[in-house]
């Protein structure tokens, strides 16, 4: 993993990744597919993807001529697809089975406002078993995604979500949950409250932190929010079961400064909970940039203690998954 250049004096690093946090399809259920999505992972030494498909659908309003291109393109709204679990699971059944070993499959298409969404899930897990190996990522509260969205605000506290994690304990799968920490505006953990009562309720539940709590939106109208880095610590000593996925949106904010070189602060944190974070490219539907968006993790791995890279980099995603096949018992 650490490849020494000269006589042991200079070392570089060549990493081999494990991507994070991927999505098959994008928000209109499209989808490049799987061949330049396995090119990508080849060229760039990504061995292994979790991998889902997205929620929701954006919707091409009647009234607009052009079709958008990203869910804020315009003020169309966005309702909850189902159908994405099954062009997924579609998609890696078609591939042969070592490349299909490859890809840790996570189960997102249902409505975290329904209390049905449970018996959906099990249903999915029963049509394919031994597929899946995690749920999510699951959208709560999700910048201006959130509002667009038919229906009420989705909480990662909420009743419905309950039931998941029941199942999701049942089964012995991670849940990934994109529950924004605070708003656009408010400069303090509004919405903290959403994903740590979960967290305190659920201990035998392994929580994915999607972007912990942050967003490209948030970050937009705040920059950096100061009271993070402290929030984390406190909670990653405080749950067992919480780790956090450092996919995009963190990377200049947090982990590089504006040089950018690794942010001491952040590697201090980082190596204080080594087997808790997860590097991943958070893409959608289109791989083209896959391997760039790994590579530029880089240069904080190389600020860590070199196992510690390693880990963050590949093995720290592998361990939370389900130690057996997810089947459903027979009724």
């Amino acid at each position: 993993m650490v490849l020494s250049l000269a006589s042991g004096a200079l070392q570089a690093r060549e990493y081999r990744y494990t991507d994070a946090h991927l999505h098959y399809v994008d928000f209109f259920q499209n989808s490049e597919g799987m061949l330049p999505l396995l090119s990508q992972m080849d060229e760039h030494r990504i061995d292994a993807v979790m991998i889902s498909g997205v929620a929701v659908a954006k919707k091409w309003h009647e009234n607009e001529p052009r079709r958008p291109r990203y869910y804020a393109g315009d003020d169309a709204g966005a309702y909850w697809f189902t159908g994405t679990d099954a062009i997924l699971a579609h998609a890696l059944l078609d591939l042969p089975e070592q490349q299909r070993e490859r890809f840790h499959p996570f189960l997102t298409g249902f409505n975290p406002n329904d209390k049905n969404s449970d018996e959906h899930i099990r249903r999915t897990i029963e049509m394919f078993p031994g597929l899946w190996k995690g749920i999510g990522e699951v959208f709560t509260r999700h910048d201006d995604l959130t509002a667009l969205t038919h229906g009420d605000v989705p909480r990662a506290n909420s009743e419905a979500m309950t039931r998941v994690y029941y199942l999701a304990a049942e089964f012995d799968m991670p849940v990934m949950v994109h529950s924004n920490i605070t708003s656009k505006r408010e400069r303090e953990p509004l919405y903290l409250h959403e994903i740590e009562e979960p967290l305190r309720a659920h201990p035998k539940v392994r929580f994915i932190w999607a972007h912990a709590g942050t967003s490209a939106e948030i970050h937009r109208r705040q920059e950096r929010l100061e009271f993070l880095h402290d929030t984390l610590d406190r909670m990653l000593a405080t749950y067992s079961n919480l780790y956090i996925d450092l996919s995009w949106s963190m990377l200049d904010t947090y982990l590089l400064d504006e040089a950018g070189e690794a942010d001491a602060e952040w590697v201090r944190l980082v190596e204080r909970y080594p087997d808790r974070f997860m590097i991943g490219s958070d893409v959608v539907g289109r791989f083209d940039n896959l391997g760039k968006h790994l590579s530029r993790f880089d240069a904080f791995l190389d600020a860590l203690e070199a196992d510690v890279a390693v880990k963050v980099a590949q093995s720290n995603f592998l361990a939370v998954l389900p130690k057996r096949p997810v089947v459903a018992e027979e009724k």
